[in-house]
């Protein structure tokens, strides 16, 4: 994978992950995350790649159709920042193929944290100097699972697989969704009750 033109992507400069890999099988086995689910990612990483820009349309799409979650890509007068919106939207598009490519390991474990540093104060804003709104309510990236996942269906249908095939996909593609969602979670929680 050639990253190196996406900008503010860290996946080899993050610090380490306070999670340990114990807390992160745990993760695994509390959501039924199997090496069947990881092999169905890579599986789907090849269905999805050629379909990046169409999924982050539909995606941005769903964002800026709703104020309110615009408003995390936006500054406090409500004035959207298209240029944050860009480079954000180059690493949710590299973010969908690490999910699906990338070993989950330290080095994975490591950039997961910082993902979710980067939507609480005082980080949010840091790696795009971006002038918007210091925080993305945890509420918000908790429901943020539902849309991610129902609407990668239609693209991981688009690989003709059988529906069999699709499902395995779709369900692997929800469990490492949910997973990244509950370590992005951490930095939420002040007070050591991660």
């Amino acid at each position: 994978m050639n990253t190196d033109t996406i900008p503010g992507y860290g996946y080899d400069t993050a610090a380490p992950s306070p999670v340990s890999p114990a807390e992160l099988a745990e993760l695994k086995q509390s959501l039924l995350f199997t090496d069947d689910d990881a092999a169905a990612l890579l599986q789907a990483g090849d269905v999805l790649e050629g379909q990046v820009d169409a999924i982050l349309d539909v995606w941005y799409g769903f964002v800026g159709s709703h104020p309110h979650l615009l408003r995390y890509f936006s500054t406090p007068d409500g004035d959207p920042l298209p240029d944050y919106l860009d480079r954000v939207r180059a690493r949710f598009g590299q973010w969908i193929l690490d999910t699906c490519r990338r070993p989950y390991d330290a080095r994975w474990l490591a950039y997961a944290d910082e993902i979710g540093r980067r939507h609480v104060r005082p980080h949010k804003n840091e790696t795009d100097a971006a002038p918007s709104v210091p925080l993305v309510p945890l509420r918000h990236m908790i429901a943020f699972i539902y849309p991610i996942t129902a609407t990668i269906g239609p693209f991981l249908a688009g690989g003709g697989h059988s529906d069999a095939e699709v499902e395995r996909m779709h369900q692997a593609w929800f469990k490492a969704v949910t997973l990244q969602l509950a370590l992005w979670a951490r930095p939420y929680a002040v007070d050591g009750t991660w």
